[in-house]
């Protein structure tokens, strides 16, 4: 199975949207294996955002992410990180279908909620440096209604 990293940054926390998010993942039949609220450090969003570093949004971006604290998350499931793009929707939110997370909850771009990896490849980057202590490894009895 798949690993992908979503992050619900300051304005999700904020708004009190968390539990709507994880539940979404959840009842798409994703498997949570790692859980944090987090107060990254400058340093540490540069790292994340590492690949935006030379676009004129970066420092903004920087200044509001650390604006308040994030839920950083791991799922796994079949597809998990293309999935989890198209639940959270089109990064502007005003391209977002209703039904996606950006969808339902925002309209700009700048505040749009939540972040997910792109890829397999950065997930397994994001993961390393959000959860360097790892993430959980069980087996849910529900898997077996979940996947053929």
């Amino acid at each position: 199975m798949e690993r992908t990293y979503i992050m619900v940054k300051p304005d999700g926390v904020a708004r009190g949207i968390v539990g709507e998010i994880i539940k979404r993942f959840e009842q798409r039949g994703f498997k949570l294996a790692a859980l944090k609220l987090a107060q990254p450090t400058q340093a540490h969003l540069e790292e994340h955002y590492k690949d935006l570093k030379g676009k004129g949004f970066f420092p903004g971006l920087i200044k509001y992410m650390l604006s308040g604290p994030v839920v950083a998350m791991v799922w796994e499931g079949k597809a998990v990180v293309k999935t989890g793009r198209v639940m959270l929707g089109a990064t502007n939110p005003l391209d977002s279908a209703p039904g996606t997370i950006r969808g339902d909850f925002c309209i700009d771009v700048g505040r749009n909620i939540c972040h997910g990896s792109d890829s397999v490849e950065s997930a397994e980057r994001e993961i390393a440096l959000w959860f360097p202590e790892g993430v959980a490894k069980y087996e849910r009895v529900v898997e077996k209604l979940i996947y053929e």
